[in-house]
């Protein structure tokens, strides 16, 4: 997964022995990263202690911003060396970042910082989730062998027992489409979603929540709310096939919410919604 989003992200900039250190270097900070992300942070509690950073998280982020500055500027002197027509032939997103960047639109500026930001988000957001979430997902299907059996066959006949898996078939697959969703009901990659902060002072439910209050919404609570879910515990993925379209992963309803809403919703909501059912429906077309 973070071979793939490097290259969905940076393509051919790195090569050789470059891109295997700086992805051996990657597959570190995001192992740190995740490992922190899962303990308590007592900076949270006593806010006048995060100056101090006891978890060692300036020290990783700094360390991210090396790796993406040397990663920019290798883009521009690539850039700077070939024609017109190699540049538009090999096009990646880093490449079409900082076009907008050298563009400069004055009504919404965009920055190498905020360059660096976006791939922050995409490669610590983007890997051990989708790597997570497909366990869940396997995990549930191997407890119900009457769902796995369900998969099984929808591939057979959209996808074709001698044939792989395609891009193409990723919408046909109605069933494996709803045990995704499932699965991300049950076991939201992030519980807590991202922490917001009010920007101002409102009543939530009867709760003062005053200006600048960091927020934490739980996802994992919600999705398991039997007010809204019927047998909430229960992996169903037919609760995803019966006239329920609205359940999509946009946020506009709030009772599922597994990436957030509003505009903190994921910014890797594509990579999720197509590379995970891809993963799964090889995985399980392929293997016994």
């Amino acid at each position: 997964m973070l071979n793939m989003l490097t290259t969905m992200l940076w393509g051919g900039t790195l090569k050789g022995e470059e891109r295997r250190h700086v992805g051996h270097e990657f597959k570190q900070v995001v192992d740190e990263v995740n490992d922190l992300m899962g303990k308590s942070n007592i900076s949270d509690l006593l806010p006048f202690l995060a100056w101090f950073d006891l978890q060692g998280m300036e020290l990783i982020a700094s360390w991210l911003d090396r790796i993406f500055e040397s990663t920019i500027n290798e883009r521009v002197k690539l850039d700077g060396a070939g024609s017109e027509r190699d540049q538009q032939e090999t096009q990646d997103f880093l490449q079409v970042q900082l076009q907008l960047r050298d563009r400069g639109d004055p009504k919404m500026p965009l920055t190498t910082t905020h360059i660096k930001a976006l791939f922050m988000d995409i490669i610590l957001v983007g890997t051990d989730t989708i790597s997570a979430t497909f366990e869940w997902a396997m995990t549930e299907m191997m407890k119900h062998p009457e769902i796995m059996k369900k998969v099984q066959e929808e591939l057979e006949t959209v996808v074709g027992k001698n044939n792989s898996v395609e891009e193409a078939h990723l919408p046909k697959l109605h069933y494996l489409n709803a045990v995704v969703k499932e699965t991300l009901r049950l076991h939201p990659a992030a519980l807590l979603l991202v922490p917001r902060r009010s920007s101002e002072s409102c009543v939530v439910g009867g709760y003062t929540i005053p200006k600048g209050t960091l927020v934490f919404v739980n996802a994992w609570a919600i999705q398991r709310d039997p007010k809204v879910w019927e047998n909430p515990l229960e992996f169903k993925p037919e609760r995803f096939m019966r006239g329920t379209s609205k359940w999509d992963y946009s946020g506009n309803d709030f009772r599922y919410i597994p990436f957030g809403s509003g505009r903190r919703t994921c910014a890797g909501i594509g990579i999720v919604v197509m590379m995970l059912p891809y993963f799964l429906a090889s995985f399980v077309h392929l293997f016994e």
